[in-house]
């Protein structure tokens, strides 16, 4: 009984606080909206005299739907393009005409000879009393005469130039095997080097057995180690065989190497600027180092060739003289006999006085200036001037006067 009497007590109290428990959950819901109410109604003593004024609403007018705007490219205008002017090279002047009594500067030798003389030939083109004849052969030497002999070849050359002074550079294909007596010989030996001495002497001669001025040029250096290192010794070579016999030798070794003796592919050229001198295989010169190895030669020819190598000399004949030379004939016959007049007797035409001038007067006593340019006499200074050191007379005592 005690347990239904506590159920049937507690029953009214859970209905209770269910009701409490909803009532709290409406009110919190209600009362936003409730406030909304109570705020939207709320009105002030004019409106709730004349109405609550209501402001129009206006709308914007639909608008049509954006049209998509084609943009064209503008039209680029390009300006025609104008070419570059063409720089005129300017006209080369025309060739010297060489005097036909011009001497001939004689070039033989290997394919450093062609260059030698293509570089002569540039040095010399405005002198008109210098030929340069070039006669070379590219793969050729002192060894190889079975190729090409020049031991047969310099005296025809000799004989058909008639040159003033010879040329020689020879020598860069010469590293190479020789034939003696019919056997090979090795390149570097005694052997080798004794006949090529004997080659060199011989060669030599044939230009100075006729009395012409032989200048043999000396190999520059080259790319590879090993063919400068045989160029130095071929050219003490030369210098000493060349030496002997009243020839010349050039050295040129220092115009292709740097300060340290070394080869160089750039250097200056003969104005100074720097250029390429060689080309790529380091063995053959460009047009700038084949006019720098004439320049070693032009020096000592032009002093050789004296007047003859000047640019200024010129053809003396009736179409380069002027034409006040070509007078007419005369109108008189030609006075072929005169009477002998002396030089040194101009008084037989009164030559003796000048025009307007007369006799200087005579006179017996000599002016100081006379006296100091014939004697060295000076005359006495005035008394009384700065110069006059002579001293006053002595004035006579009171005891003298009595």
């Amino acid at each position: 009984m005690d347990t239904r009497e506590r159920q049937a007590r507690a029953w009214p109290l859970k209905r209770l606080s269910a009701g409490l428990l909803a009532a709290c959950v409406g009110i919190v819901c209600l009362a936003p909206l409730a406030e909304a109410q109570e705020r939207y109604q709320r009105r002030s003593l004019l409106e709730f005299f004349f109405g609550r004024r209501v402001a129009p609403q206006y709308y914007a007018p639909a608008q049509p739907p954006p049209q998509r705007r084609i943009v064209r490219p503008r039209a680029r205008t390009v300006a025609p393009r104008v070419a570059p002017a063409v720089v005129a090279a300017p006209p080369k002047a025309p060739a010297v005409e060489k005097l036909d009594n011009a001497k001939k500067i004689l070039v033989v030798g290997d394919f450093l000879a062609g260059g030698l003389g293509d570089g002569l030939e540039a040095a010399f083109e405005n002198s008109p009393g210098v030929i340069v004849d070039t006669r070379s052969n590219v793969a050729s030497g002192l060894v190889r005469d079975d190729y090409y002999n020049w031991q047969q070849q310099l005296p025809i050359f000799l004989d058909e130039a008639k040159p003033a002074i010879v040329v020689v550079e020879i020598g860069a294909n010469d590293r190479q095997q020789m034939t003696i007596n019919g056997a090979k010989e090795k390149f570097r030996t005694d052997a080798w080097f004794a006949e090529y001495r004997q080659r060199v002497l011989t060669f030599a001669k044939a230009a100075t057995d006729r009395k012409l001025p032989l200048l043999w040029v000396g190999l520059p250096a080259f790319d590879s180690p090993s063919m400068t290192a045989d160029a130095v010794q071929m050219n003490q070579l030369y210098r000493n065989q060349v030496e002997t016999i009243g020839g010349e030798f050039i050295d040129v070794w220092d115009g292709f190497v740097d300060e340290n003796g070394k080869f160089v592919v750039t250097g200056s050229d003969i104005n100074g600027q720097q250029v390429r001198l060689r080309t790529a295989d380091g063995i053959n010169l460009t047009e700038a180092g084949r006019r720098k190895l004439a320049f070693y030669v032009e020096k000592t020819a032009r002093r050789l060739l004296g007047d003859q190598a000047s640019p200024d000399l010129a053809r003396l004949d009736s179409g380069s003289l002027p034409g006040t030379i070509n007078l007419p004939p005369s109108e008189f016959n030609a006075i072929v006999r005169t009477q002998p007049i002396s030089l040194s007797d101009p008084e037989l035409d009164g030559g003796s006085e000048l025009l307007g001038g007369g006799a200087m007067p005579v006179t017996v006593n000599k002016s100081p200036r006379d006296l100091l340019v014939e004697s060295g006499k000076m005359a006495p200074a005035p008394a009384g001037r700065v110069d006059d050191y002579r001293l006053a007379p002595a004035k006579p005592t009171t005891q003298a006067k009595q």
